[in-house]
């Protein structure tokens, strides 16, 4: 696609944004045409004014009153109108944006998490904030602003030929000058404001990872490495940026010589005509008043285009996310498990990140209700990836999984992510009070039900040192938490939603052994007649397991207790006793 046509479709799909406020578009239209016209007014009335004054003793005062008053009034007017103008144009340009924005935001909530996985989080933050407020300042205002200098340019031209032909097409066989010079500044910016934007986008997602990962930086002595990285984006994000900078600073000297030129011609040719008795005084000073109209919205558009290179580089990012294809729908009418007993079901299940590289082949496993399932094995054999699947955080490649008999793809994503409930080892917590943390599966359960969470989960205690107690602010992803604190009040969440099966991903890890004890009797009583997945790093914790699945290159290779498995001498076996014989020599 050229640069041409993409810029084309880009204003075209923004344009389609505004039409919910095309009632304020026309409005602003209308204001700019009015200014414009009164604008252009002026030189005329002043031409008139001059006019009025021959010589010493000779001034019309009556004419030269009237005229003044019309002058007066067509300033007062033209100021009104722009005012209004620019009311209008940020009533449009804000709600539009607004539109915009919570429109990307949720389409961060719709495209597949295998989208969010691969792609910086800092660039996300750029798109949703600064390429928006790019589009906001460069497509929707200079739009708006591009049309009052076209509207000046051909109503310029309209009233000096209808003062003087001669002179008017003089100054019209100039003006190619003037578009040369807006054309040539505006196809060497674009380029760079484009590189510019998405080095910016890559410098976010950069600062972002190294903010949220400081104490994981400094531990390993990184800072060093990640300023000299930093610098080095920095460095193309500065070559770049004055490349493209100085493309557009080259708008406001190219177009005043270019001003220059057209007002010294029309000053010259309107003397020779004034001379010749063709022109009077009046008509010269409005010609030259004109000149200065006509090349003045060059001056603006070759500024304006500068501001819509970069909005057009910013709207392609934006519209990059939009443009990213949502997660397969729910069904129409999606399948609903009044009661869920909790018997899951994987029949020749397939997956894999890569379709290069088979992770999950030919799966199959039958749990059954009540279940307390184990899922052990090396470092990337697929424990994670079965519970994604699990989730439907990622779709199967074929086969299917079944929940009481129900293809989980018969049901709406929301629907089955509510039967489960899920503790992972990393855990999650946003900006707010702690008992909203606690009660974010279920924002309406009452103070009492909350705190019995927090004491089966053993963190009601700490709870209570807090400041606040519960009423505790907790900063973004809890800054202000230890791992453990975090981690309890991730379990009293789950404990307090009470879903009928459960996913714990190495639950206790961040926890105090004396704690975690604790912790684990309220995990068997609340996994009682509940289906439970528990993926675990420990295997002296699996013991009382109904199954363990061992899991290697995303296959199950062995099944059964524990005990059947030990006797077996498998890989389970080996990998069992390898884990206590390190754990002895570290002891």
């Amino acid at each position: 696609m050229s640069v041409k046509k993409f810029d084309r479709d880009v204003l075209r799909r923004l344009l389609r944004y505004t039409r919910p406020y095309t009632a304020f578009l026309v409005l602003a239209m209308l204001s700019a045409l009015i200014s414009v016209l009164l604008t252009l007014l002026i030189p005329v009335l002043i031409g008139d004014a001059v006019d009025c004054i021959l010589e010493a003793g000779q001034v019309d005062f009556t004419a030269l009153a009237r005229t003044l008053v019309f002058i007066g009034a067509a300033v007062a007017g033209s100021a009104v109108f722009q005012w209004l103008l620019a009311y209008f144009t940020n009533l449009i340009t804000y709600r539009t944006v607004k539109d915009l924005r919570v429109q990307l935001f949720h389409k961060l909530h719709t495209v597949p998490l295998k989208y969010i996985d691969q792609t910086a989080h800092g660039d996300f933050i750029s798109r949703v904030v600064n390429d928006i407020d790019q589009v906001s300042d460069g497509l929707l205002q200079g739009f708006t602003q591009l049309f009052t200098g076209v509207v000046t340019i051909l109503g310029t031209l309209v009233f000096m030929l209808a003062a003087n032909v001669w002179v008017a097409l003089l100054v019209f066989v100039l003006t190619p000058l003037s578009l040369f010079v807006a054309s040539f500044i505006a196809k060497n910016t674009y380029r760079h404001f484009r590189g510019q934007t998405a080095i910016q986008g890559e410098l976010s997602g950069y600062v972002e990872e190294m903010v949220a990962n400081q104490k994981l930086v400094r531990s390993f002595g990184y800072e060093a490495r990640a300023a000299a990285h930093f610098e080095e984006i920095n460095t193309r994000l500065y070559a770049e940026g004055q490349k493209a900078q100085f493309f557009s600073s080259l708008s406001n000297p190219c177009t005043r010589f270019v001003n220059a030129i057209v007002y010294a011609a029309v000053g010259v040719a309107g003397a020779i005509a004034a001379i010749s008795g063709v022109m009077s005084v009046g008509q010269i000073s409005m010609f030259l008043s004109y000149a200065n109209q006509y090349t003045k919205p060059f001056n603006e558009i070759t500024g304006i285009i500068t501001q819509l290179q970069t909005a057009f580089a910013s709207a392609q990012r934006v519209f990059a996310v939009m443009d990213e294809p949502a997660e397969e729908p729910d069904p129409e009418n999606p399948a609903v498990l009044p009661h869920c007993a909790g018997e899951i079901g994987l029949s020749h299940v397939r997956f894999s990140y890569d379709p290069a590289r088979p992770l999950i082949e030919d799966l199959n496993l039958a749990v059954k209700p009540g279940s307390r399932i184990d899922i052990v094995g090396p470092t990337g054999c697929g424990k994670t990836t079965l519970i994604n699947l699990l989730m439907r955080f990622y779709e199967v490649d074929g086969g299917s999984i079944r929940v009481d008999g129900v293809d989980t793809r018969a049901m709406s994503r929301s629907g089955l992510r509510s039967l489960f409930g899920m503790v992972l080892q990393e855990s999650w917590l946003y900006s707010g009070t702690v008992r909203d943390n606690i009660a974010y599966g279920r924002p309406d359960a009452t103070m009492e039900e909350v705190t019995a969470a927090a004491k089966a989960a053993h963190a009601d205690s700490f709870i209570r040192r807090l400041p606040d107690g519960y009423s505790t602010i907790i900063a973004e992803d809890g800054g202000n938490l230890s791992q453990g604190q975090k981690q309890l009040l991730c379990i009293a969440r789950v404990m307090l939603a009470g879903p009928p099966m459960l996913i714990l991903d190495e639950a206790t890890s961040n926890i105090d052994t004396r704690t975690e004890i604790l912790v684990q009797r309220a995990f068997e009583k609340m996994m009682e007649g509940r289906t439970s997945f528990i993926v675990a790093h420990r295997l002296s914790t699996i013991r009382e397991a109904d199954l363990i699945l061992v899991m290697n290159q995303g296959r199950i290779i062995e099944q059964g207790r524990h005990e059947e498995l030990l006797e077996k001498r498998g890989f389970y076996y080996h990998l069992y006793n390898s884990q206590f014989a390190h754990d002895r020599q570290e002891a």
